[in-house]
């Protein structure tokens, strides 16, 4: 069996496909990888805590940063809401995901939160809460 020649391969009649099918199914898979680059974090707040403007119940949650928007979604109940946030990027990996907060009567205020195995910090706003969750 002799090998075969570059201008003798024809993608068509050896696979079935032609160039659009192909450059189809790059582009899916280009845009699958790009929506796949959103990275989310576990959170456990154990009692009430206030981040920016929220305010969120006790529990567990996942926290996505896109575009300086912080959002959290309860795991038990799936209910997401958002906060504006401001991304700052460090020079070290953090070790774990971690969160810098200060007790205000009853409750936590969160000032940032260090996204574990990455070099990013998530700031949040200080000002008077509103209910969330």
């Amino acid at each position: 069996m002799r090998p075969v020649l570059p201008q003798e391969l024809n993608l068509k009649e050896t696979l079935g496909y032609d160039q659009k099918t192909l450059l189809l199914v790059g582009f899916v898979s280009a845009c699958s990888l790009a929506l796949a680059g959103t990275k989310s974090y576990n959170v456990v707040f154990d009692q009430q805590a206030v981040v920016g403007t929220l305010q969120l119940a006790p529990g567990e949650y996942r926290l996505k940063v896109e575009n300086g928007t912080a959002t959290f979604t309860d795991v038990r109940t799936s209910k997401s809401v958002t906060a504006p946030a401001k991304v700052e990027t460090v020079t070290t990996k953090f070790a774990h995901t971690a969160v810098d907060a200060f007790r205000e009567g009853k409750t936590d205020r969160v000032a940032a939160i260090q996204l574990g195995g990455s070099t990013t910090k998530v700031e949040f706003s200080t000002e008077a809460a509103q209910s969330g969750m």
